[in-house]
């Protein structure tokens, strides 16, 4: 029997962006993004059902363009970064569900617990580049509650007001080299 050679696409920080958006004191999101990171999928070519995907980010690396806001979710009361150095996803499934659109389902995993969870997957294609790269660009979103994965700290304002939203909506622009 003969297996089909699978192939490996790294993600290209140049020309990505991970970001998170959360609602602050109910009225306004803040978004943020990760500057350090790494993915790959093993595919069958450029064809992505079925393929394995795997993320991670480096929580130092959090940027919200707040120097004290960063610190505080670097800290014990968010991501705990000195302990919990990383977040990870590792997909089960990539189901096509349409032309260029899929649901993957994996195991994300902050601050070592793991949870479930689905994201929506848009290919916008596969092309060549002119330096003879191939080049595969994806749109991933998604949504996740942060208390799930033990992001708990809470405050109020005197008005009643929740400082922090529960719900962080995901969103990733990320382009894959071929290895």
């Amino acid at each position: 029997m003969t297996t089909a050679t699978k192939t490996l696409w790294k993600i290209d920080p140049t020309h990505s962006e991970v970001q998170f958006k959360v609602k602050h004191l109910v009225i306004s999101t803040v978004t943020g993004s990760f500057g350090s990171y790494e993915g790959k999928i093993e595919a069958d070519g450029d064809n992505f059902e079925n393929a394995k995907a795997t993320f991670t980010a480096d929580i130092d690396s959090i940027s919200t363009n707040n120097e004290d806001r960063d610190q505080h979710l670097k800290s014990d009361d968010f991501f705990n970064a000195e302990e919990y150095p990383q977040l990870k996803f590792e997909s089960t499934n990539f189901e096509k569900v349409g032309e260029g659109e899929y649901k993957v389902t994996g195991e994300l995993t902050i601050r070592d617990i793991t949870k479930e969870i689905e994201l929506d997957v848009l290919h916008g294609g596969t092309v060549g580049d002119p330096y003879g790269q191939t080049k595969a660009g994806f749109e991933i979103t998604g949504s996740i509650n942060r208390k799930e994965f033990g992001l708990t700290w809470d405050a109020v304002t005197e008005a009643g007001n929740v400082v922090v939203g529960d719900k962080i909506k995901l969103q990733l622009n990320v382009q894959f080299i071929e290895n």
